[in-house]
């Protein structure tokens, strides 16, 4: 039987306003006959309508084959990187630390001794990094982040179990080795010295484990990590969630109203999905919704908290990366982050369409450059690539592909936190 053809039966017919649907010529018939007939329409249509204004807004992903673009720097990284032993936080120490040897310790970037009273507390030069400061374990913190994700991206590139082995052995230092394993907590991350034996704020310095996670994640599937190290890698961020979300300086990180509060949201949600708390993830998506855009982002698309700052440059482009992260690890097809926005449109959407113009020609930016580090960015950043596919916006990604993907530069490294986006498909 040949399959009928559809007709045109003007909407106007039925309520007065113009426009037409597509229906069968025996439903445009059956329609055409009685008022109670043509309330069914009506409600029919009226169904129809609603359920395409409310779908999830898709956009066709720009084409970019991620694994073929990135092998190459992936595999020279990662083979180099097999000849480096892990160093964890045992291996140096600070005697202004009150922790043990087994508690990460950093001090405050921008704390310095008082001219006026040397010996005495700290003062703060904002934006100006103190290089006498100790920040060992904050340098072995950032080598684990950029090696084991970089083992972690060969191995699902190549299959070569060398890289998974070689992840495994950072892992099991890091995470399970009673020798030389770090503590659950950053109780006494970023202090200064006499005020503070450890702030809230250091919480800050674990953004190196989101990508750590992620490979943690990937690596499951590998012969080289066991059910046992995987339980005890999985047990070791199960603590670190509890403390993040209970602990004082915990608690104060996540109320902070500038990129701190974002990376707190972030790595919650990173962790919270490798251990499997869907309760914290959806506590994360929530927050996201009605704090961090509500609180940050302006009616432009800008961050005014990272815009006061000395370096609002680099601040905007991190809480950029660390708002595309969260979209990344949280959005579901029944909740998108990516394209939620408030009643005034502010949302990530905006945010990326406010800093583009930025990246893509940092000569345009309207503000001072940054007091320290301005000419080392911008870098190949993850917002670009992850706001690229998931909003069909392929000018995003051509601007990624055409940036630097890796820097010596310390300060660059540190704030550069998401690095491997094999593990990101």
């Amino acid at each position: 039987m040949s399959r009928p053809s559809l007709v045109n039966l003007k909407i106007s017919d039925y309520f007065g306003n113009p426009g037409s649907i597509c229906l069968d010529p025996r439903q445009a018939k059956a329609y055409r006959t009685s008022g109670s007939d043509k309330l069914k329409f009506v409600g029919h249509l009226m169904f129809v309508v609603l359920v395409v204004a409310t779908a999830p807004k898709t956009f066709a992903q720009p084409s970019l084959n991620v694994e073929r673009f990135e092998r190459t720097r992936v595999l020279k990284a990662a083979t180099q990187y097999l000849k480096d032993q892990p160093i964890t936080i045992t291996a140096s120490s600070s005697p202004r630390s009150t922790g043990s040897k087994h508690d990460f310790f950093s001090e405050g970037d921008y704390w310095w001794p008082d001219p006026q009273n040397p010996d005495g507390p700290y003062i703060q030069r904002d934006g100006m990094t103190n290089p006498n400061n100790f920040v060992d374990h904050r340098r072995f913190l950032m080598r684990l982040s950029v090696q084991v994700p970089a083992l972690a991206a060969a191995w699902r590139l190549t299959k070569d179990e060398r890289y998974s082995r070689h992840a495994v052995k950072h892992l099991r230092a890091w995470f399970i080795d009673e020798n030389t394993r770090m503590n659950p907590n950053l109780q006494f991350a970023q202090a200064i010295h006499g005020r503070f034996t450890g702030r809230g704020i250091g919480i800050i310095d674990t953004i190196h484990l989101v990508e750590v996670a992620r490979a943690v994640d990937i690596l499951k599937d590998s012969r080289a990590l066991n059910m046992s190290e995987l339980g005890g890698v999985i047990q070791w961020f199960t603590e670190y969630l509890k403390w993040l979300t209970t602990s004082k300086n915990g608690i104060d990180e996540r109320e902070a109203k500038n990129n701190h509060g974002t990376c707190w949201v972030m790595q919650v949600a990173a962790f919270a999905e490798l251990v499997g708390d869907r309760e914290l993830m959806e506590f994360c998506r929530t927050r996201f919704k009605t704090v961090l855009v509500t609180n940050q982002v302006a009616p432009d698309g800008s961050f005014p908290e990272e815009l006061r700052r000395t370096k609002p440059y680099g601040y905007s482009l991190f809480n950029l990366d660390a708002f595309a992260t969260i979209c990344k690890l949280l959005s579901t097809e029944r909740d998108n982050l990516w394209t939620f926005s408030t009643a005034d449109g502010r949302g990530m959407s905006k945010a990326m369409a406010y800093m583009y113009p930025y990246i893509k020609d940092k000569q345009r930016w309207p503000l001072k450059p940054d007091v320290m580090y301005y000419a080392d960015w911008p870098m190949r950043h993850s917002s670009l690539l992850f706001a690229g596919r998931a909003l069909g916006r392929s000018e995003y990604i051509e601007l990624w592909k055409r940036l630097p993907a890796d820097s010596p530069v310390d300060e660059v490294i540190r704030n550069f936190f998401i690095r491997q986006p094999v593990l990101w498909p």
